[in-house]
């Protein structure tokens, strides 16, 4: 308790004087006063005291306990439960309800019992510690609970991403359809102005955009043909797959996962599936990823087509900007040089 800082604030320097020996013989020496109560807010942000005492009726010419206990608890530092003991001769009823209800915790009459005062300092700066201590318990729990789910969350997405690898292998044999959509997406996100934070969480996220083909039994996913109209609905259902394998998630990364999975098969113009969403209603990071997945997918072979080449993908990606993709992320596809980008590359 001792090394505690307390405040008085009296009118009357010989109150302060009194009060300050009682404390310094009971040990406290860390003490602050003054007898200008228009100073007290001031001089209680500077010395950031563990506890208050206040008189409570100070000359006609200064503020009066009240509104001094009132700018004390209300400022900002006020709201850290600090204690005020209110000093007081005037021991009505009406005089206690009106400072509790302002926010004193308690009060000591005059004149002075020197045990009284230091019992009830004690008490009060016993509460105050206790709270404290409680308060950096919580705070180091909360830390560490983020810490904990945040690691529950790297872990589950680790083993997604590999899950994701190993469904690509099945009809990528490079196994690098997910790398260079990431890469991609991350370029597109810069491209659009996107903060680099959220650029990450981009290039982490969209390699899971096609993690819901898990559950798509090889006989549809490597066809070597176009698939009929039972197929496809069984092939769109991978969106739903993604989502439902990447739900719940507590981090930001798992839940724009999770929203990429959905969502990367909308269209602009509302015609995409699973949800049928159209412009803005689909995902910023869904649609950026549509972007670059057409883009990947179209430049390298697939079981049921060649590769086209960079200038036609460009090409049709451009004309069905405003329909099936966002115009400002394909506008910044056609601002980037991809012929020299390394991006495109197996």
């Amino acid at each position: 308790m001792e090394p505690a800082r307390i405040l008085i604030i009296d009118d009357q320097a010989q109150n302060i004087s009194l009060l300050k020996r009682i404390l310094v013989r009971a040990g406290y020496e860390n003490i602050a006063s003054t007898t200008n109560p228009a100073e007290a807010l001031a001089l209680k942000e500077q010395f950031q005291p563990d506890l208050v005492l206040l008189d409570l009726h100070m000359g006609e010419d200064n503020k009066d306990g009240f509104q001094v206990l009132q700018e004390l608890v209300s400022s900002p530092s006020g709201a850290d439960n600090l204690p005020v003991l209110m000093i007081t001769a005037d021991d009505s009823a009406e005089v206690k309800r009106r400072a509790l209800a302002l926010g004193a915790k308690d009060f000591v009459g005059k004149p002075f019992d020197a045990a009284e005062v230091v019992l009830r300092i004690r008490n009060l700066l016993e509460t105050r510690f206790l709270y404290q201590t409680l308060r950096n318990q919580n705070s180091e729990l909360e830390q560490k609970v983020a810490e904990r789910t945040k690691e529950l969350d790297e872990s589950r997405l680790e083993v997604l991403e590999r899950l994701a690898v190993a469904v690509e292998f099945r009809d990528d044999d490079t196994g690098h359809h997910t790398k260079r959509v990431a890469q991609v997406s991350a370029a597109l996100a810069e491209a659009i102005g996107l903060p680099s934070a959220t650029v990450e969480l981009v290039r982490r996220a969209a390699p899971l955009h096609d993690i819901g083909k898990v559950g798509i039994p090889d006989s549809i996913l490597l066809k070597a043909g176009p698939l009929s109209a039972a197929e496809f609905a069984i092939m769109k259902t991978h969106t739903v797959l993604g989502a439902q394998m990447l739900s719940d998630g507590r981090s930001e990364l798992v839940r724009v996962s999770q929203r990429i999975a959905r969502s990367h098969h909308e269209w602009w113009d509302g015609s995409g599936y699973p949800d049928k969403t159209a412009r803005e209603a689909t995902p910023l990071e869904a649609r950026i990823v549509a972007v670059a997945d057409f883009l990947d997918a179209l430049t390298h072979d697939r079981p049921y087509r060649p590769a086209w080449s960079l200038e036609d993908t460009l090409s049709e990606i451009a004309a069905r900007s405003g329909i099936h993709f966002d115009p400002q992320i394909a506008g910044a596809l056609a601002r980037i040089d991809w012929r020299s980008s390394p991006l495109l590359v197996a």
